[in-house]
């Protein structure tokens, strides 16, 4: 024994013949225990469902078992911890049924099935739940957002461009942003859901079983929405961990990034946004502060379910094609944690975002400063008076320039100063009205009605559209949902 290890010894930080088991088996007991229990009992009663209507089992054999998964199912979990005679949750189970029904029984129900279809069935439907719960967590959100949108569809507010003063827009417009793309994160959920929600069982280790089981039965017991139908794609395939994880740090990254513009605004130099009270912090020692925690908690909460999903990612990288455990116990707790933080996120900013107060006059107020209505000088001149556009955005730049140079703003120039630099370019001369037109942020907004512009009847328009399909969306979501609990309510009542 080497000094170091002898120094270790005499300390108690390594007790010699318990590492395996403490730094392997336990851990790994511990996860099966919280995230995979009741997902196991589910696919033993489906299991045993199939194998007893196909005749490989008698039902009075399988009414016996039901019953013992049952009894055993209803187990307290916290009282559940490693022993050292099983190797996992999966064999103290199995040990817990045989002292209900006997052992024969028990080992029977692992007829024509292997741990590796099992496994990676529970892990699919663990992380088709999670799905769902983000799903609704972005639901919610959306509603929020569509809210205030309608809300705001006439806050004036300034547009930022490479984070300067760009052009006025409306807050409602600009959360309409946020909602459109919230949306395809979770198209991009629902594409992962849809590739989690396939059925690897009956693909036993790797090459199906000999015994006439029906895989399609078990696929609509546990309410999968198809199979994967080549038994070693069954085993191998971990793409639907790749989906999964690219999915949900898509979301986490769109998020924080407008996670970020709600806490420039929430600035006292920006002052557009307040934070509901019961979403802030005071100071141990500025009375003063209130300290908007809600919203940096959840950039800091994104950005560590961002982490969690690409470990989970890199842990899949560059490993054989086939069952391995790299993809299996010590990766699936990553992902379990990424969701239950993206769940933190979203459900953090509704509750942020239902309960904000925006400070309208002060927005409206900053989107008439830093030239940000320029850019309607270059277009009505090019517009209504046939200027070249760049010697029209030329007239325009010079105007801006100066205005800051002199430390005003547009609303300072008289219009006929303002003629005076144009007629130094071409024979123009605009009216007063004109000018105040210019310089206005309502006139701005109104202007630009194209598709999907600031002008709040195209808002609205976009409002009640995104409204409907939402309801939509709600529905078929809210059907889903339902159609899962059923199929889990009638799974667990199943009586021969």
């Amino acid at each position: 024994m080497s000094k170091l290890e002898e120094f270790i010894k005499n300390e108690g930080l390594v007790f010699p013949g318990k590492t395996y088991a403490e730094e392997l088996l336990m851990p790994v007991f511990n996860d099966q225990r919280d995230y995979l229990f009741h997902v196991m009992f589910d696919i033993h009663r489906a299991h045993v469902i199939m194998l007893a209507e196909k005749g490989i089992i008698p039902e009075e054999e399988a009414r016996t078992m039901l019953e013992g998964i049952n009894k055993v199912a209803m187990s307290d979990t916290s009282s559940l911890s490693y022993q050292p005679q099983f190797e996992d949750l999966f064999f103290m189970m199995e040990a817990k049924i045989g002292e209900e029904i006997g052992d024969e029984l028990a080992g029977k129900i692992h007829i024509a099935r292997s741990r590796n279809d099992m496994g990676i069935a529970m892990y699919r439907l663990v992380l088709r739940e999670h799905l769902l719960q983000l799903l609704g967590s972005a639901y919610q959100l959306s509603e929020a957002l569509l809210e205030q949108a309608e809300e705001h569809k006439e806050t004036y507010m300034t547009g930022y461009t490479h984070t300067q003063p760009a052009q006025p827009t409306t807050l409602g417009h600009y959360l309409l942003a946020v909602y459109d793309v919230l949306q395809r994160d979770i198209k991009r959920l629902w594409a992962a859901y849809k590739t989690v929600n396939k059925s690897s069982l009956g693909a036993a280790a790797l090459t199906t079983t000999g015994f006439p089981i029906c895989r399609d039965r078990t696929r609509d017991l546990l309410g999968f929405e198809g199979i994967i139908e080549n038994s070693y794609d069954s085993i191998a395939g971990a793409d639907y961990l790749l989906e999964t994880s690219s999915a949900l740090m898509t979301s986490m990254v769109n998020t924080g990034r407008w996670i970020q513009d709600f806490l420039q605004h929430v600035t006292r130099e920006f002052g557009t946004f307040q934070v509901a009270d019961p979403y802030v912090q005071v100071s141990s020692i500025m009375p003063q502060k209130r300290n908007p925690v809600s919203i940096e908690h959840s950039r800091s909460i994104a950005s560590s379910a961002y982490g969690e999903a690409y470990a989970a990612m890199n842990m899949v990288h560059n490993t054989p094609f086939g069952d391995i455990v790299d993809t299996e116990d010590d990766l699936q707790p990553h992902l379990y944690r990424a969701f239950t933080n993206a769940n933190r996120v979203l459900k953090l900013m509704y509750a942020v975002i239902a309960t904000l107060k925006v400070n309208k006059d002060h927005a409206k107020e900053m989107a008439k400063k830093s030239c940000i209505t320029i850019t309607e000088l270059a277009d009505t001149l090019a517009r209504d008076y046939s200027i070249p556009f760049r010697k029209a955005h030329s007239i325009a730049s010079y105007i801006s320039k100066q205005t800051v140079k002199d430390q005003k703003e547009l609303c300072d120039w008289k219009v006929a100063d303002v003629n005076e630099v144009i007629q130094g370019y071409v024979p123009v001369a605009l009216s007063e009205e004109e000018w105040k037109k210019i310089i206005s942020p309502e006139y701005f907004v109104q202007i630009r009605s194209l598709q999907g512009g600031p002008n709040p009847d195209e808002v609205s328009r976009m409002i009640k559209d995104r409204n409907e399909t939402l309801t939509g969306d709600l529905l078929s979501y809210e059907g889903t949902v339902r159609g899962l609990k059923e199929k889990r309510e009638n799974l667990i009542n199943f009586r021969f």
